[in-house]
């Protein structure tokens, strides 16, 4: 019986140790795959897109009472001159910087009544709008990353009106405005297998600091077809209430988006001793 109890505390001594040492293994080996996650160095995205997006709301110029606005992307698309829409995002570990762009050019001859002001008058409409945000990845695992955002959008309007025949032969107008919104949010990319993945963001600001009121939303499905290039689809709503000096720009822009991405990295490699 006495060898028996030995030989039962010392397997107990010998299962208690090999669980010691499982479990020190594991949680070494998820410190290290944590170790890996922040410190697997810069990793950056660019991707170009279309948003074939109309416009709704309500535009106001040189102090009038504003105007509804219903324009649809075919509307966009016919007097586009020149557009570029875009993002950009650097990533390091939970870290992000990011960038937005959207910049169109168009241009309409606008013909008069009876002539008398103008025959004619070629209105140029320029739009910008670029985001800036540093972002913090509140989830980050498996592929798949939810992040909290703040930054700052920047928005430009030039309206631009040049009359030809008529009294105002040759005068021009235009009106316009510049501002800064300040953005929080959040964004998200959730890998669902296959290759497939889903995407998106949430972002409000203004806060009457810029804008009255401003909101961006996007969701949408991609395609990874490899480490570097993906495809995405999705849909996007924009709205915007800035007031200021006459100048009135109330309008929601909202379409669907195609998107391409490319992806290359800048990691760096390093040995750890024990």
């Amino acid at each position: 019986m006495k060898r028996f109890g030995l030989a039962a505390l010392g397997a107990a001594a010998m299962s208690a140790l090999y669980t010691a040492n499982a479990f020190a293994a594991d949680t070494t080996k998820a410190a290290a795959e944590t170790i890996n996650q922040q410190d697997e160095g810069w990793t950056f995205t660019a991707a170009p897109y279309l948003w074939a997006s109309g416009i709704n709301g309500q535009s106001g110029l040189f102090g009038f009472p504003p105007q509804d606005v219903d324009v649809s992307f075919s509307d966009v698309l016919q007097h586009l001159r020149f557009g570029f829409m875009g993002v950009a995002e650097a990533r390091n570990g939970r870290f992000t910087i990011s960038t937005d762009i959207v910049y169109a050019r168009l241009n309409a001859d606008i013909g008069t009544p009876r002539g008398i002001i103008a025959s004619n008058i070629d209105a140029t409409v320029t739009t910008f709008m670029g985001t800036a945000l540093g972002g913090y990845s509140v989830y980050y695992q498996d592929g798949t990353n939810f992040d909290l955002v703040a930054g700052a959008r920047l928005w430009s309007a030039d309206n631009r009106f040049e009359f030809h025949g008529g009294a105002f032969d040759g005068t021009s107008a235009s009106d316009g405005d510049t501002w800064v919104d300040p953005v929080i949010g959040a964004k998200f990319k959730a890998n669902v297998g296959n290759g497939f993945y889903l995407a998106g963001w949430g972002l409000v600001g203004g806060f009457g600091a810029g804008s009255k009121s401003m909101w961006d939303v996007m969701g949408g499905a991609g395609y990874q077809f490899n480490e570097k290039s993906s495809m995405f689809v999705g849909y996007r709503a924009v709205h915007d209430n800035y007031r200021h000096d006459g100048f009135v720009n109330d309008v929601t822009q909202q379409g669907p988006m195609l998107g391409f991405t490319y992806q290359f990295s800048a990691a760096h490699h390093g040995t750890m001793e024990d």
